[in-house]
């Protein structure tokens, strides 16, 4: 019990100083410009379902990572995030997916067999849906965020069953509301 009270006061009397050396004037605080990263990524006009853009905010570094259907993505995630205040580089790790007419009705299948499907439909609603179905060559992967390791599951089942697939890796994470 006295190493859980002395644990508690460690952490409780870092908090402050934490919170502290974020707001410090000399640098530019990582948690607003993760904020307004997160903002202007999903407020790219052409960014979609098939698409997947994660970031990474070291100091005044922003990486950008992950997979696009469109070369022009790839440019404009960079330029929106270039003119971010605070922002001094950006590194653009985002890999265009190559043009194939056979991962396009893979996609159109991958989108029906999951947002139709009536235990998945509820994550259709919205403009930025949160399943990402990523088609590469005929290999899947679901990113995103869903409520329950039931629906993770029911995803990568539904994924699955679209003929024409080689491989369904299923990368979704459960965070409860």
């Amino acid at each position: 019990m006295k190493r859980i009270l002395t644990s508690l006061a460690i952490v409780l009397f870092a908090l402050p100083t934490l919170t502290f050396s974020q707001m410090e004037p000399g640098g530019p605080a990582e948690a607003r410009i993760q904020k307004e990263v997160r903002h202007e990524l999903l407020m790219l006009p052409y960014f979609g379902v098939f698409d997947n853009i994660a970031y990474r905010v070291d100091g005044e570094t922003v990486t950008l990572l992950g997979d696009v259907t469109r070369p022009t993505l790839k440019t404009d995630a960079e330029n929106v995030v270039k003119h971010i205040e605070g922002v001094q580089h950006v590194v653009n790790k985002i890999e265009v997916l190559p043009p194939s007419p056979m991962d396009d009705q893979l996609r159109l299948a991958l989108y029906r067999a999951i947002y139709g499907f009536p235990g998945l439909e509820k994550y259709a609603l919205g403009v930025q849906k949160p399943i990402r179905i990523i088609v590469k060559n005929g290999h899947v992967t679901l990113e995103g965020v869903v409520d329950s390791e039931a629906d993770k599951n029911l995803a990568g089942v539904r994924a699955n069953t679209v003929p024409g697939i080689f491989s369904v890796t299923n990368n979704l994470r459960v965070v409860s509301t």
